[in-house]
């Protein structure tokens, strides 16, 4: 009786391709520096959303007081609104572009991209 299915012992002799590839994955260097990166973003994250929620709480009580938006304020919110977007797309794994201050430039407030 002849069985297709390999035995624990088979593997063993045979070795385990995907356990060479989990053993190369945790001794790669590359690997632990983009667990380091992601810490610093994650804690960049959490910083920005403060600051942004500082800008949004500023341009409320600009309008409130003025009845205008406040053009800078704007332009700022739209900077941040970019940064965030930036390093989520580096947290989910989307782009390995490092955000802004481990890579790139800090995104323009431009409001022509809206």
């Amino acid at each position: 009786m002849s069985n297709d299915n390999p035995t624990a012992d088979d593997v063993l002799e045979r070795g385990n391709p995907t356990g060479n590839a989990i053993e190369q994955n945790l001794k790669s260097r590359a690997t632990w520096l983009r667990l380091a990166f992601m810490l610093v973003s994650a804690v960049l994250l959490c910083v920005t959303t403060l600051v942004g929620s500082l800008v949004v709480v500023m341009g409320f009580v600009w309008l409130l007081f003025t009845g205008e938006v406040n053009r800078q304020l704007q332009q700022v919110g739209q900077s941040i609104a970019a940064y965030v977007y930036e390093i989520i797309r580096y947290l989910t794994f989307n782009t390995d572009q490092k955000p802004f201050p481990m890579g790139g430039d800090w995104p323009a407030g431009d409001s022509d991209s809206q």
